[in-house]
């Protein structure tokens, strides 16, 4: 188990670097096209990158809450939810997160927030109702890894990166399709033989680019569920209570309609059914649920052995 977790560490941290890179490679290209100095465009993706960090950190909390419609509760609204994170956060050595509830029949969780001391834990109504308390046990477990592993800020971050080259791929292409291509040949005189190319190459790079990002993106959260369900299983020592869920959860035909694919990665199993038109396998957010469950199972076996 501890050799999964280090493999999974090490594969976030390629990932991520991936993703500075491509962040580095954008803003670099799209710097000499617009003002032949590669420094302007990195000036540019630093300043967009301070805002939307800026903007998440402080307030991306809300914004998921806000659009995921999750409600705050007392340990009145829900005593067995309650207790068991506060056991599993008493355990782990976590801060006590605040805990949220969507109303809604389709089983599902998430946690958000930058770190530990500002972490919630939302799970939906359906969750509470067709669970048992094993099976609750494993999913809060797996959420609080996710905050424990700092994944709630590996999201935050990706998140970030996407946008900047989402942001920059759009605001170029709309650059070139209005003719800014051509005024700014013209305004540089001749010579502009090899700037062509590199505008041509910085239009298929726009094209690219955020394909790329969203790639990356999805290969991060899906270490990052195998990740937290590891860590799960040796909060618990009950990898079965966990897989149990994921089957139940996996298999519950209720569609999630407050989820999206801006937050769809934020859940434990992804709440886009493979029937939904939204649904997209290539970009897929988690692991194959087969897998998942395989791989705890395994650790159970590895736990009943003399």
């Amino acid at each position: 188990m501890y050799d999964l977790i280090a493999k999974n560490k090490r594969n976030s941290i390629i990932l991520i670097s991936l993703m500075m890179i491509l962040v580095i490679i954008v803003g670099g290209f799209f710097g000499q096209a617009l003002f032949e100095s590669p420094e302007g465009g990195l000036i540019i993706a630093g300043m967009l990158a301070i805002g939307m960090l800026l903007i998440a950190w402080f307030s991306g909390r809300s914004i998921i809450l806000g659009v995921s419609g999750a409600k705050k509760i007392q340990k009145s609204d829900a005593p067995q939810l309650y207790n068991i994170v506060e056991e599993l956060t008493i355990a782990s050595g976590l801060p006590m997160p605040e805990i949220y509830i969507i109303n809604d029949t389709a089983p599902n969780a998430f946690a958000t927030g930058r770190d530990p001391q500002h972490a919630v834990i939302a799970v939906t109504s359906g969750l509470l109702e067709k669970l048992n308390r094993d099976e609750l046990q494993g999913v809060v477990a797996h959420e609080l890894s996710h905050v424990k592993n700092y994944d709630i800020r590996f999201a935050m971050l990706m998140a970030v990166m996407v946008g900047i080259i989402a942001l920059m791929c759009d605001y170029f292409r709309r650059w070139v399709f209005w003719g800014g291509a051509g005024r700014g040949r013209r305004g540089r005189g001749r010579g502009g033989g090899g700037q062509a190319i590199i505008i041509l190459l910085a239009v298929v790079l726009s094209i690219i680019a955020p394909l790329f990002a969203l790639l990356i993106q999805m290969a991060m959260s899906r270490e990052r569920e195998y990740l937290a369900d590891t860590s799960a299983a040796e909060m618990t020592r009950y990898p079965e209570g966990l897989a149990s869920a994921l089957e139940k959860i996996s298999r519950d035909p209720e569609v999630l309609e407050v989820a999206n694919r801006a937050t769809q990665h934020l859940y434990i199993v992804n709440p886009i059914k493979p029937f939904e038109r939204r649904s997209s396998a290539l970009f897929s957010t988690h692991p194959a649920i087969e897998d998942r469950i395989a791989c705890l199972r395994s650790i159970g076996a590895s736990y009943q052995k003399p």
